[in-house]
């Protein structure tokens, strides 16, 4: 199958998208990269997405504007990937669409809402397109996040050691892979959204730029302790966050007390520090021998200085790039594998990640007139991915 994966982050700053051939070869997925890009979003549904996102009040007419204005911008992204990458043609399209809400009450997910009306990318390009994957997993339990780490599992086989993948997003999520037993995955806490937070606040720019500033401040050892404090940390996986709780308000709220509040460059590289500690801290706490990164976060050199740093000696921090597909591809090419496990009927959560009473078939389709029907025949889930 010739499947495209389309995926805007919680950092929202542009549109991922990567295509791929996916193929099966008894028990082995097989992806042929085809190629990637990311668009920047324009202006207006940058700013769009930036008006209805927690902690700020909304309405159902900004809401019904954003999905149009996202759904016309995930088709125009579409579009160019099957042009460039697909000569001409696809079978599907994967949406994973932008996270404006996840419902989380005393550790439990309730429900979340993406955005980007996939009739828009359907229409455009007369392609079935599946988005909305994360709902079904909710009803049955689960988190509904993250949905990564099934396509970490069959890319990053089991070895005698333990280890992880992690991704470097607006949220950093970790995907623990043991030698035996039940594979682990959960939300850390905050990656980029509270260096994001901080840098548009304090001065202006929507992120630090290679951890430039924060390499330039120094980090305020009360204010990293009252960062630290939150109680999500403590909380047992599974578990999953987002900005509905490390967002803009968050930071005013803990810095608003601090001296290092007159001092932007120490308050950035005091939340880029809480993001190395924290994740230093889970993989130490999982054994973990070596951590493959992947996500936007890669490009802060601070960041991934300040980790190999908290990691324990013997600990390893590399990338994804090592493995075929680079940081900024992997979770676009992830959904595109949901997407080929949903059309054959094959669940694309692991139980033991979101903690679901079952695992479930992501999302929904929506239809084109020529659309070929999913096959009737059962298939088995396969134990392995292959890039080729």
């Amino acid at each position: 199958m010739r499947i495209i994966g389309i995926m805007s982050g919680t950092s929202y700053d542009g549109i991922d998208v990567a295509s791929a051939d996916i193929d099966r070869d008894g028990d082995t997925l097989t992806l042929r990269p085809l190629g990637a890009f990311t668009l920047p979003h324009p202006d207006r549904v940058r700013d769009l997405v930036t008006s209805v996102l927690p902690p700020r009040s909304t309405t159902v007419a900004a809401i019904t504007e954003l999905d149009t204005a996202l759904g016309q911008a995930f088709a125009d992204a579409a579009k160019r990937a099957i042009a460039e990458h697909a000569d001409g043609q696809a079978d599907l399209i994967v949406s994973h669409g932008q996270t404006v809400f996840h419902w989380v009450e005393d550790g439990r997910a309730l429900g979340t809402l993406q955005l980007g009306q996939p009739a828009w990318i359907a229409e455009a390009t007369n392609t079935p397109v599946l988005s909305d994957l994360r709902s079904a997993d909710i009803a049955a339990g689960g988190q509904g996040a993250p949905l990564v780490p099934i396509f970490d599992a069959l890319l990053l086989p089991r070895t005698d050691e333990p280890r992880a993948a992690l991704n470097l997003g607006g949220i950093a999520n970790l995907t623990v892979i043991p030698p035996d037993g039940p594979i682990l995955g959960y939300d850390v806490g905050p990656a980029n959204a509270l260096i994001d937070a901080a840098s548009l606040a304090l001065l202006g720019d929507p992120f630090d730029r290679d951890g430039a500033v924060a390499a330039a401040g120094t980090v305020d050892a009360d204010l990293l302790r009252l960062l630290l404090s939150e109680p999500y940390y403590n909380r047992p996986a599974p578990k999953s966050t987002g900005k509905e709780l490390f967002n803009d308000a968050y930071l005013t709220a803990h810095i608003s007390t601090s001296p290092a509040a007159g001092r932007p460059a120490d308050v950035i590289a005091t939340v880029t520090e809480l993001a190395a500690v924290t994740i230093a801290r889970e993989s130490d706490q999982h054994d973990v021998s070596a951590l493959i990164a992947s996500g936007g976060g890669t490009h802060n050199s601070t960041l991934m200085a300040r980790l190999r740093h908290h990691l324990d000696e013997g600990r390893t921090l590399s990338t994804i790039d090592e493995f075929g597909i680079g940081v900024d591809e992997k979770e676009a090419y992830a959904f595109a594998v949901l997407g080929y496990l949903s059309w054959h009927g094959i669940p694309g959560v692991i139980e033991s990640v979101t903690g679901a009473d079952a695992a479930s078939v992501l999302g929904r389709l929506t239809m084109t007139p020529t659309t070929p029907r999913p096959p009737a025949e059962a298939f088995t889930p396969p134990s392995e991915l292959r890039i080729v």
